[in-house]
């Protein structure tokens, strides 16, 4: 009980060991999961620097040499090509979805691509970034080297606030560049004003009133300072696609699953080759206890036999002094009929003794060829006065075969099995041996009787020591029967013969070649 008692508290301990490793590999799975995912987002982030910087150095190579300007309609294609991926080849064309160029208040100057939800605007001013299904939104700081980039409004806004003067550039587009002293990046938006003539102090020409573009014709200085202010270049947006993210978390997601399920089928083999460890640990210490007992029931066993051969003899001396009484001439009837009852008596107790003796007795095979037929003959011989008395009709039936068995274990077996038929059926019984063939290497072979049969209940029972239906029955033929055909491999079992009686069947016979 003790030792039982610690196999439970060690089967527990091992349990909770192998559940604590698999909580801790799921755990880690899981973290480094995350941790692929967090690594994928910032590589994107990192592109989409990647990206803002080839942004900055195609628009400060687009730039007017003085006042850092730059029309709309000229950033439009190249912004368009950029998503297209034509540009640079570290930005990959599918992932770039939507550029937004943004003024100081966050405004958009010019977009390309798909247009962006207002509401996510403005999660992303107060987040910076805004993840959604499919893409990820940007909010990236002002594009060093490209501050103070002036983009005028659209043409067609020109024409409505700046009348003919914005009519005529619009119509003929902003003038070319005049060749200067090189400016740093950025210089002009802060810069006054361009003089409104040459060195000569004459006006140029084609510049209009005071030396302005024609777009700033009839705008006052505060007009101009506050137009400047509002589009000049200060940040942009950019959405980017994360099919490749979702993918690669896919893909890591997968081998992670994987891991998990080897774990878990490690964990449970483990579990369960614990619990069979631990079983057979049981069933050994069983068996050793089972091996005492089966000793001690040996050492018993023997001692039984021993008492029951010791018995006989002097068993057979009452019998014999019973039959020399009964004999003597001048006895009594009553004294002869006493001594007649002592006979049946001790006949009874020797033939339970003998029967003890036989099942007692080590079965020990020793297998030979023969004739199944001539067995049968002669064990129908043996009972043959037993069938006349009875009435009983018997037919032997089937097949000639040869098979391998003790012969004389096979005799005593059928010789019971045939004895247990006699006794079970009344007057004018019918009594049938069959042997037939299974398949090419066994057989069967029956004793069918037409009594009253055994009830399924007890069919099992009935090759138990000592458990008999028979009024007269020592309850061991049946027992015996069973130990010979353990001992030879074969099996026997009880049926029902319809329309009434049993069948006795001792299949695997084994065929001699």
């Amino acid at each position: 009980m003790a030792r039982r008692m610690e196999l439970n508290r060690r089967s527990l301990l091992v349990y909770g060991l192998l559940v604590a490793v698999w909580a801790l590999v799921l755990g880690w799975q899981v973290e480094e999961h995350q941790r692929v995912k967090e690594a994928a987002k910032t590589d994107l982030r990192n592109r989409s620097k990647v990206f803002a910087n080839t942004l900055s150095a195609t628009i400060r190579g687009m730039r007017f040499p003085r006042g850092g300007m730059i029309p709309a309609e000229r950033l439009v294609p190249v912004l368009d090509e950029l998503i297209q991926g034509r540009t640079n080849e570290l930005v990959k064309s599918s992932e770039l979805i939507s550029i937004v160029l943004l003024d100081a208040n966050n405004q958009a100057l010019v977009s390309a691509g798909r247009p962006i939800d207002p509401q996510r605007e403005e999660q992303l001013f107060q987040n910076g970034e805004h993840w959604g299904e499919r893409s990820v939104t940007l909010v990236n700081p002002v594009i060093l080297g490209v501050t103070n980039t002036f983009i005028p409004p659209p043409l067609s806004e020109l024409t409505n606030r700046v009348g003919e003067a914005g009519s005529e550039f619009a119509r003929r587009g902003p003038p070319p560049p005049e060749p200067g002293p090189p400016e740093s990046p950025g210089s002009l938006s802060n810069a006054p004003p361009p003089p409104p003539g040459g060195p000569d102090g004459r006006p140029r020409e084609g510049r209009g009133r005071f030396g302005r573009p024609p777009w700033m014709q009839g705008l006052d200085d505060k007009e101009i300072k506050s137009l400047i202010e509002k589009r000049t270049l200060h940040g942009l947006l950019l959405t980017m696609s994360t099919e490749g993210l979702e993918a690669a978390a896919t893909q890591d997601m997968r081998l992670r699953t994987i891991i998990i399920l080897l774990a878990t089928v490690a964990t449970l083999g483990s579990g369960l080759a614990w619990s069979n460890l631990a079983k057979s640990s049981e069933l050994q210490l069983r068996l050793v206890r089972a091996s005492e007992l089966n000793t001690h029931l040996k050492e018993m066993n023997l001692a039984a036999a021993g008492l029951a051969h010791e018995t006989r003899n002097p068993l057979n001396i009452i019998r014999g002094l019973a039959q020399m009484i009964s004999k003597q001439p001048g006895t009594p009837q009553e004294i002869q009929k006493n001594s007649r009852e002592i006979i049946d008596e001790a006949d009874k107790v020797a033939a339970q003794l003998n029967e003890f003796i036989n099942y007692s007795r080590p079965r020990e095979v020793r297998r030979s060829q023969l004739a199944l037929g001539s067995v049968v003959n002669e064990v129908v011989r043996a009972l043959h006065y037993d069938l006349e008395e009875k009435k009983i009709s018997l037919e032997v039936k089937g097949e000639q075969l040869r098979i391998e068995a003790d012969e004389q274990l096979l005799r005593q077996a059928l010789f019971n099995l045939l004895l247990n038929a006699i006794q079970a059926v009344n007057g004018s019984g019918e009594i049938q041996i069959v042997a037939q063939r299974r398949n090419a290497a066994e057989a069967s072979l029956e004793v069918r009787d037409n009594g009253p049969g055994v009830p399924p209940d007890r069919r099992t029972e009935i090759f138990k020591p000592y458990f008999t239906t028979q009024k007269m029955g020592t309850g061991l033929g049946l027992a015996v029967v069973q130990q010979i055909v353990l001992a030879h491999g074969w099996e026997v079992e009880c049926l029902g013969n319809e329309p009434q009686g049993a069948v006795f069947r001792i299949t695997h016979l084994k065929l001699a070649p």
